[in-house]
């Protein structure tokens, strides 16, 4: 059962697979992504990109499938009011212990049990592409919690790249992957929330230093080697950047406005900017 306080409901197969496979191996998980060669990584190459622009100061956010809230620790100190949500109680418990002045819940983002219109902003990272076959479900829900003109903020690993094929592969094989999991088609979810949100923006990332330094779990590489070559793979990471586009570059990063007008106004608003 999903806990949510006044609420519980029982998990899909998909939902509790993640669940239970995420307390598997949440302590290698914690020891790869939470030191601070992870965390500089997420701050440059995520965090600020993904909420340029963005006045968080005093706004409600979410931090949708939480784990231990390494985001909350950023949008905290950018002056955001965050709540964590998250369907794993491994992480819940250890984002209660980082992130004590936040409220938190067991939950699923598929009945989150939060009042319409609840959130200026709702933040996923690395998450979505957990969803499947239910992540259209979660992004209504998403749609539901926001308030109108609020932000859709996320980094996933994205469909149509290179690096993908090697994903597909990697997935069925990597004990750290659970069986449901697939990088995002963006394009396909543009043509699905047309209308709903407005999509006001979408860049790609990641190259030497997302697949050496932030997913040094994914390559056995020991958390100890971290900092000797971190600042070296950052930089170049930083450069080659400059000219990746969607086919050689490992995520996307995006942020999504609701629309505060009907799904048919939406829609020839926007038919124009669902780009292939």
């Amino acid at each position: 059962m999903i806990d949510g306080g006044n609420r519980s409901r029982k998990a899909s197969a998909a939902e509790q697979t993640q669940a239970d496979h995420y307390d598997e191996i949440i302590v290698d998980y914690e020891a790869h992504y939470s030191d601070p060669c992870s965390r500089e990584y997420r701050r440059r190459f995520f965090y600020d990109p993904m909420f340029q622009g963005i006045d968080l100061r005093g706004k409600a956010v979410l931090e949708a499938l939480c784990g231990s809230g390494p985001t909350a620790r950023y949008l905290l100190e950018q002056g955001a009011v965050v709540t964590g949500l998250d369907i794993s109680p491994g992480a819940i418990a250890m984002f209660r212990e980082k992130c004590p002045d936040c409220a938190a819940y067991c939950r699923s983002i598929l009945d989150s049990g939060f009042p319409d219109e609840s959130f200026d902003c709702v933040a996923v990272v690395g998450a979505l592409h957990h969803l499947h076959p239910h992540l259209n479900d979660a992004l209504r829900e998403v749609h539901r919690i926001l308030k109108p003109g609020g932000y859709l903020c996320f980094m996933e690993p994205h469909a149509g790249s290179f690096f993908d094929w090697g994903r597909k592969i990697w997935y069925k094989f990597d004990k750290y992957f659970a069986d449901n999991e697939a990088s995002i088609d963006v394009n396909a979810l543009k043509r699905e929330f047309i209308g709903e949100f407005d999509f006001a923006r979408t860049s790609y990332g990641g190259n030497l230093a997302f697949l050496t330094v932030y997913n040094s779990l994914i390559f056995r590489i020991p958390v100890k080697l971290k900092p000797y070559y971190s600042p070296l793979f950052m930089w170049v990471e930083s450069v080659v950047s400059k000219v990746q586009w969607k086919f050689d570059s490992c995520f996307v990063l995006a942020q999504w406005r609701k629309s505060a007008g009907s799904r048919e106004t939406g829609c020839e608003r926007k038919g124009a900017e669902v780009i292939g």
